[in-house]
């Protein structure tokens, strides 16, 4: 985003807020996060929590703002050569990492060495990168990517997370445990300290390539009950409060205290209820398709999340590339459900467990609603709260869910493949149950294929697969809601909620 228009953003939202926004002002910030990422490592996660905070610490080859469009970060510029089997970065000159090191092409091979090595294996981040063969050092300010095939996301995808630039030196001498708790980047901020479970501080960074920062320090605390959250901002002990929150319940208490406002952007989180394809009824397509038919999605958007979402029909909001306005959702039918149920062999009385993120006070409500749905339709469902921690990382990726699973999923790339492939494909993570030759041969090959078109025929083609076999209950796609302190002046929120705080001020 160029300067102009984040000014003209910010200058509009603090318009809308009722406020003037001044020329110069600094202080420090603080920011609840609903949780810890456990790791500061790029490679180590995919929680939008850990970007909300890591774009301030780290930066990529590219960078793209909350205006969704991709320009220079910590390259220069770059050219497609060889037919786009290679990239070529020329790279920012003059950069240092916190710690004094310097930032050059060296940095940069050792960062994608590491991701695609035996350190990124152990981490969810690697496939996301797997299009890059090597990455050759031409000169200290120049780096050709080479690529086994081409990546049309690639750019994008250097954004974020696992593509984050990290210090050799400092990772060498030090050590990846290390490396963990005291991240060390070429971000707007400098990392001070972190109290696990606790909250993490920073500090402008001066020396910043992009110019420093106007804030002094950012705090962010981990407070993972929503209500602990809002009750916090209206006592002006924290200036923010980051999606995923605040629940739709809240808003409008937020909203009437004038010292306090939200700002609600459409953004790529999308929630559905999976299911366990594997063992138990769930197995079986007919009860999944039943199960979707028996909820009323329309109702539930409507009623309990008060316009702050549009219900879905794959697991994509209609920003995503690969959204296909054609492709309807399963119509609420519960006379259907339960033939399907009959048909399949299901006895009233039978029993679904759904697990959910115990701190996600909206699914939480969502949850309960469902089970009432399913309840009409002779379907028992208990719900199973988790830590957000455990769920995501003991039970969805070892197979140990109940019958259904909430998955939010933030689609930070706005592209189908980067929700699509983790989902879906044999052997990911977050795909613990499903084995589909046929799924697995659509994900791969719409990743070589440069035809914009053909690639988005693929994507589609996909989405309908995905719901023909009705591997989940897609529900909706949810706006990022903020509630911010009116006296914070140029904060512009981001959609997939990587919020850089370079120019934020605070009264």
């Amino acid at each position: 985003m160029t300067g102009m228009k984040a000014a003209l953003m910010a200058a509009a939202l603090a318009g809308a807020m009722g406020l003037a926004t001044p020329a110069e002002a600094a202080g420090k910030l603080t920011i609840s996060s609903p949780q810890d990422p456990g790791s500061w490592d790029p490679i180590d996660t995919f929680l939008v929590n850990w970007a909300s905070v890591a774009t301030n610490i780290f930066d990529g080859l590219t960078y793209r703002g909350p205006d969704r469009k991709l320009v220079p970060g910590l390259a220069d510029s770059w050219t497609e050569l060889d037919g786009g089997k290679r990239i070529r970065f020329k790279l920012r000159t003059g950069v240092k990492f916190h710690n004094g090191e310097p930032f050059n092409a060296a940095a940069v091979k050792f960062t994608f060495d590491r991701l695609l090595g035996e350190e990124g294996a152990k981490g969810p981040q690697r496939s996301n990168y797997i299009a890059i063969e090597s990455v050759e050092i031409i000169d200290d300010s120049t780096v050709d990517l080479k690529l086994k095939a081409p990546d049309p996301v690639l750019l994008t995808k250097l954004a974020g997370y696992g593509a984050m630039i990290v210090p050799p030196n400092y990772i060498k001498e030090k050590g990846d445990a290390v490396f963990n708790v005291n991240p060390v980047g070429t971000g707007p901020f400098r990392f001070v300290s972190y109290a696990p479970k606790t909250g993490i501080k920073l500090e402008a960074n001066p020396d910043y390539w992009g110019g420093a920062p106007k804030l002094s320090e950012v705090e962010y605390r981990f407070i993972s009950e929503p209500s602990t959250a809002v009750a916090e901002l209206q006592a002006g002990r924290v200036d923010l409060v980051l999606p995923p929150t605040i629940p739709i319940g809240m808003v409008p208490v937020i909203q009437a205290d004038p010292k306090l406002a939200i700002l609600s952007v459409p953004g790529p989180t999308v929630d559905a209820l999976r299911f366990n394809t594997k063992s138990g009824i769930t197995a079986d397509p007919r009860v999944r398709k039943a199960l979707t038919m028996a909820v009323d999605r329309t109702t539930i958007v409507k009623s309990i999340l008060a316009g702050q979402a549009s219900e879905i029909a794959s697991f994509q909001g209609e920003l995503s590339f690969g959204y296909d306005p054609s492709l309807k959702p399963l119509p609420y039918d519960p006379a259907g459900a339960k033939a399907l149920l009959a048909q399949a062999g299901v006895k009233p009385g039978a029993a679904v467990q759904i697990d959910i993120r115990g701190n996600d006070a909206t699914m939480n409500e969502v949850a309960q609603a469902i089970s009432g749905y399913l309840q009409m339709v002779g379907v028992t469902a208990t719900i199973k709260p988790y830590e957000t921690n455990v769920l995501l990382n003991d039970i969805i990726p070892q197979g140990k869910t109940g019958a259904m699973f909430q998955q939010k999923w933030g689609g930070w790339t706005f592209d189908y493949d980067n929700t699509a492939y983790a989902m879906y494909h044999s052997g990911e993570k977050w795909n613990p149950y499903e084995q589909d030759a046929e799924l697995d041969k659509l994900l791969e090959s719409q990743r070589a294929i440069t035809d914009v078109a053909e690639r988005e025929r693929i994507l589609k083609q996909i989405a309908r697969t995905v719901a023909d076999k009705a591997l989940e209950m897609p529900l909706y796609n949810s706006n990022a809601i903020y509630g911010v302190n009116k006296r914070v002046k140029n904060f512009v929120p981001a959609p997939d909620n990587r919020v850089k705080l370079t120019d934020v001020t605070v009264d």
